[in-house]
């Protein structure tokens, strides 16, 4: 499983440090028979599986250069695989969805792990009316698919405040105080596989509050968590704060 921290759209087009780790991790990892993302963009009420034959590239972003609106990522879906998970016995409401597709959240990544689009992606939504604690909760549930070859991959950012960013310094390492503060407990969670710990971390004070001022952006990193087992190694990469308010963190465990 990862968690990866996918940041500006335009990491599917530039080469960066950023690009660099995501590439470097598809050359480590196993080539997977398929992938099931969470992306931080795609919220729904009741949670949706994408299975379509041929999920659509969505270009849910304004204001990029029209290079990156060129680019596109034909990955196969699988159809069988978003059944499963959809009938899988479970208390928390699945549907299939054949509208939606791969935003940015999975492909701007995806497309460096496998750049062949030989794997089939499957994505999967946050359902807005679930609690931490539920989702964490509904990713224990996926735990059958880590046994049959698929990969998960959570895609968000653990530290996420728009409204806070230095747009000067979006080129550059720069973290406020409050949000190294809050990549850094949060990575002890993570160390610890202190999954009731990640779950409540809305609670922990001013820095997470800042960190964390809507959920979407950190919520996939529960259905990494979720999933991870004690013994598991983890191995952090990215693990840079741009912007101020913004961390690129990105975790592998297992």
């Amino acid at each position: 499983m990862a968690f990866i921290g996918h940041g500006n759209p335009m990491n599917a087009i530039e080469n960066n440090v950023f690009v660099e780790g995501f590439k470097t991790l598809g050359k480590c990892l196993p080539k997977p028979q398929a992938i099931v993302c969470v992306s931080a963009h795609w919220e729904t009420y009741g949670t949706r599986i994408t299975a379509m034959e041929s999920p659509r590239t969505i270009y849910d972003f304004g204001g990029f250069p029209e290079a990156l609106y060129q680019e596109n990522y034909p990955a196969p879906g699988d159809p069988s695989l978003a059944n499963e998970i959809v009938t899988t016995p479970s208390k928390f409401p699945k549907e299939l969805d054949y509208q939606w597709g791969l935003d940015h959240g999975t492909w701007t990544v995806v497309k460096h792990l496998y750049p062949n689009c030989d794997v089939p992606v499957v994505q999967m939504s946050l359902d807005r009316g679930l609690s931490m604690e539920q989702h964490a909760e509904l990713a224990r549930e996926l735990d059958f698919l880590r046994y049959r070859g698929v990969l998960i991959i959570g895609s968000g950012n653990i530290v996420h405040n728009l409204r806070m960013v230095d747009w000067n310094k979006l080129r550059e390492p720069f973290g406020y105080d409050w949000a190294e503060a809050a990549n850094s407990k949060i990575k002890d969670l993570i160390i610890s596989r202190d999954l009731k710990g990640l779950s409540r971390v809305e609670r922990s004070g001013m820095e997470m509050n800042l960190a964390i001022p809507t959920a979407e952006h950190y919520l996939p990193l529960l259905y990494t968590m979720g999933l991870a087992k004690s013994d598991e190694q983890h191995y952090f990469f990215n693990d840079i704060s741009i912007g101020g308010s913004l961390s690129m963190c990105s975790v592998v465990l297992g």
